[in-house]
């Protein structure tokens, strides 16, 4: 097996996020972990490709074969990978949390004489699990919640279809109108949420204000959301209580008018709340059908309302005059599924908020407000899917003046904070990620020199003219200047040319050599890369020309660093990165097999494409130029620099081979 300790934050509870592919591994720590947390909603996530990211569990899982655990710290995840991300600043609760449940899983697995054989592949093996407040880890296998489901979910269209039979023309329609509420409410309740998200940049220093303080989203988002979903509902609400009065009217002509209008009312509060329970049910068949993990939580919402309904309301026959529904069928419906899902959701809005600050991958190549308008999105499905029965008990209550009241204030107010830079977005605790990076393109020549200049910019979203002002240097910010890096681009960034033409030396350009190259029908070059004295590089091959490629150690020819084979491609490139020791090679032969298709093709589309890149190459140094100090020196407190695998080190060398060498 292979058990992977990640961090994506700095302290909290350390939680399984992936495990399996066999169930042995998580339903033996289930038996004997002393505070279990784990949650697969985190696993549907990080495996539909939503977290650009991954994991050494992924090594082991696909290439090795190994089943296993992934376990990460995930609170505070605004810190990761900035200068925050420091072992003195975990909490040692955290520390202790992690190694109790791991120290007795790891004594029960080793003295077991059961460990599996198979990789337990099989979809009907793969195992649902989920803790109760930190303290019982309930997991179960796939067939089993396909059996569960089913049934629930035929019983479910069973009851509906004989409500709808017995309460014929007119209970159809009401179901109709019922679903209409349901509808509006999520169009109100988004709608409402990305307005605000739209507001912030154009008020606020920053698109993301909320950063530093996460709970500025309650106020930014929630309260629009509860809003615009109360509105919504309530909307649909008057079209339903209308319909069904003119119903009454047909139905029950011995009633006064008043109370017909009553009886109306209370008659669509109910269909509000059968609503709901028909929303999740929904979200339950199509989670069966696509056999994700965290269907169990549709399940909860559905039964647990949907039993106390059954109980306390006692009958879904139109036959009987309706009755206001009880508080107690809330309480009652409600307890399991927050208990269930309280905590998971606190903990994944602060990882969703806390991604905001590295989520430009390519710096400058989304709208500023993208990253806002997710965690928007975010928050009104979760206002949609957790308060749809209690909004059918506020329709006819006298609290819906003090929510239109409430929600506007607390928008306001959190709005004005952050307008007025009371709450700052970000802080020395809690900063923004930045680069700056003294940038040697040997691809971009000025008077026969490679072009030098000092590089600023952010994977968080928003302008860097506050930064640059502060550090002076004579940066200009824009999008004037495109910067290729190989793994990733930059759009916007702020520059300045002065002081870098010093530091470094030409030497430390990396070298792309053409040995040999065969231009027949199987077109075979060869070429000798020199990284000089940098052993952390990172190489594009176009794979639209090149079909296949060797990659050895110069040195050692007899050494594949990649061999022959099926090769990755992302946009039309795939991306070699590496990194080694002190001793590690600098120099390396690569062989490239173009492509048949391409090999052949004329001179007219040679010329038409000259511009082309075959190869793209970034090597990087640990080293701060002169300049370089300088510019950290007056570096803002509230940034700090970004550092993962894919990016840059404080002095970059760029170089490229074109297509027509």
């Amino acid at each position: 097996m292979a058990i992977d300790l990640e961090a994506m934050g700095i302290g909290g509870k350390s939680s399984i996020f992936q495990a399996g592919p066999h169930p042995w591994a998580i339903e033996n720590y289930a038996l004997v972990a002393k505070y279990p947390t784990a949650q697969i909603i985190a696993e549907d996530i990080f495996s539909s490709g939503a977290i650009k990211s991954a994991t050494d569990f992924q090594v082991y899982k696909e290439i090795a074969g190994l089943s296993g655990l992934d376990f990460a710290y995930m609170e505070n995840t605004a810190v990761y990978h900035t200068k925050n991300d420091r072992l003195k600043l975990l909490k040692p609760g955290s520390l202790q949390h992690l190694g109790e449940n791991m120290l007795a899983f790891l004594l029960h697995a080793a003295a077991s004489s059961n460990l599996p054989k198979d990789k337990g592949e099989s979809s009907q093996d793969k195992s649902i699990y989920f803790d109760i407040l930190g303290t019982y880890l309930i997991t179960f296998r796939q067939r089993v919640a396909n059996m569960l489901y089913n049934s629930v979910i035929l019983q479910s269209l069973l009851i509906w279809t004989t409500s709808l039979l017995m309460g014929g023309y007119t209970a159809a329609i009401s179901l109709a109108l019922s679903c209409l509420s349901v509808i509006l409410m999520w169009i109100c309740s988004i709608g409402f949420s990305i307005i605000a998200a739209f507001i912030l940049p154009l008020v606020c220093s920053s698109p993301v204000p909320f950063v530093a303080s996460p709970w500025l989203v309650v106020g930014l988002f929630g309260a629009p959301a509860l809003l615009g979903a109360f509105i919504g509902h309530h909307m649909g609400y008057l079209i339903l209580q209308s319909y069904l009065s003119c119903t009454f009217v047909g139905r029950k002509r011995n009633l006064p008018m008043i109370v017909k209008s009553d009886v109306a009312k209370l008659d669509a509060e109910r269909w509000l709340y059968k609503t709901g329970l028909l929303q999740w049910l929904i979200l339950l068949t199509v989670g069966n059908y696509y056999k994700i993990g965290s269907s169990y939580l549709a399940l909860a919402w559905l039964i647990s309302p949907a039993f106390a309904y059954g109980l306390l309301e006692a009958t879904l026959s139109p036959a009987r005059l309706p009755k206001p529904l009880k508080t107690l069928t809330l309480l009652i419906g409600l307890s399991i599924p927050f208990l269930l899902s309280s905590g998971m959701i606190i903990r994944l809005t602060g990882t969703v908020i806390g991604t905001a600050v590295r989520f430009e991958r390519n710096p400058g190549s989304t709208p500023e407000w993208l990253g806002t308008v997710i965690i928007a999105l975010f928050v009104a499905a979760i206002i949609c899917f957790t308060m749809v029965y209690l909004m059918s008990y506020v329709h006819i209550s006298d609290a819906k003046l003090p929510i239109i009241v409430g929600t506007c204030i607390l928008f306001a107010i959190s709005l004005g904070a952050a307008w007025m830079g009371v709450v700052p977005p970000f802080r020395e605790d809690t900063a923004r990620a930045v680069n700056v990076v003294h940038v040697v393109d040997a691809a971009e020549t000025y008077n026969e020199k490679p072009v030098s200049y000092i590089s600023l910019f952010s994977s968080t979203p928003g302008n860097l003219v506050k930064e640059a002002d502060q550090i002076g240097e004579g940066f200009v910010c824009g999008r004037d200047r495109f910067q290729d890096f190989v793994t990733f681009s930059v759009n916007y960034s702020c520059w300045t040319d002065k002081g870098a033409q010093t530091g470094w030396v030409a030497s430390d350009i990396p070298a792309i050599s053409v040995e040999k190259d065969t231009k027949d029908e199987n077109r075979i070059t060869q070429i000798i890369i020199d990284t000089k004295l940098s052993t952390r590089w990172s190489l594009g091959i176009n794979t639209k020309e090149i079909d296949d490629f060797l990659l050895k150690d110069a040195a050692d020819l007899s050494d594949e660093l990649i061999p022959l084979g099926e090769k990755s491609s992302v946009d039309g490139w795939h991306i070699i990165q590496f990194s080694g020791g002190p001793k590690a090679p600098t120099k390396f032969t690569l062989t490239l097999f173009w492509n048949k298709t391409r090999a052949a093709i004329t001179s007219d589309y040679e010329e038409e494409e000259k511009e082309n890149l075959l190869l793209r190459i970034r090597t990087d140094f640990d080293r701060q130029t002169p300049q370089i100090e300088k510019v950290l020196k007056k570096l803002p407190l509230w940034c700090s620099l970004f550092g993962k695998s894919t990016s840059p080190h404080t002095l970059a060398f760029l170089s490229s081979l074109p297509v027509d060498f």
